[in-house]
């Protein structure tokens, strides 16, 4: 992984729920977007090396969106997932059981179009949400 950017979130959850939050398109459709005015409609998502992610990001008011893609090349439930994103850059996501929570680290490589501050802060506000979406689940 070339020069990646390190994020990193906790979540007062088990390795185990934290693992079924970031696989199941059910709660993927739940926590995947920085901010109120973006959703995900839609996901799919088969955590099996050489399966596929399309996760669909839309701005609220439908002026803009992506389908986030990739395959995945490494899987260790519930300990770490790693994947290719369509344009070949690597993202890896590592996740250590702390006592009753669990503590994220997720490495990616950026992208040569927004600068490593704006990447960092729009990845890093997605992965509280999802660590806010698994603490606040309940059981």
């Amino acid at each position: 992984m070339t020069d990646p950017i390190v994020i990193e979130a906790t979540a007062a959850a088990s390795p185990e729920r934290v693992w079924a939050c970031f696989t199941d398109p059910a709660h993927i459709v739940g926590w995947n977007f920085a901010s109120e005015d973006w959703h995900c409609p839609r996901a799919q998502n088969d955590a099996w090396v050489g399966g596929a992610l399309v996760w669909r990001m839309e701005a609220r008011d439908g002026s803009m969106g992506f389908d986030l893609e990739g395959t995945y090349m490494e899987v260790d439930a519930p300990r770490l997932l790693a994947w290719n994103l369509s344009d070949g850059r690597a993202v890896r996501l590592e996740l250590t059981a702390d006592g009753p929570h669990t503590r994220l680290v997720q490495r990616f490589e950026p992208e040569h179009i927004h600068s490593r501050d704006l990447q960092t802060q729009g990845w890093h506000a997605i992965l509280t949400r999802f660590a806010a979406y698994c603490t606040a689940l309940p059981g």
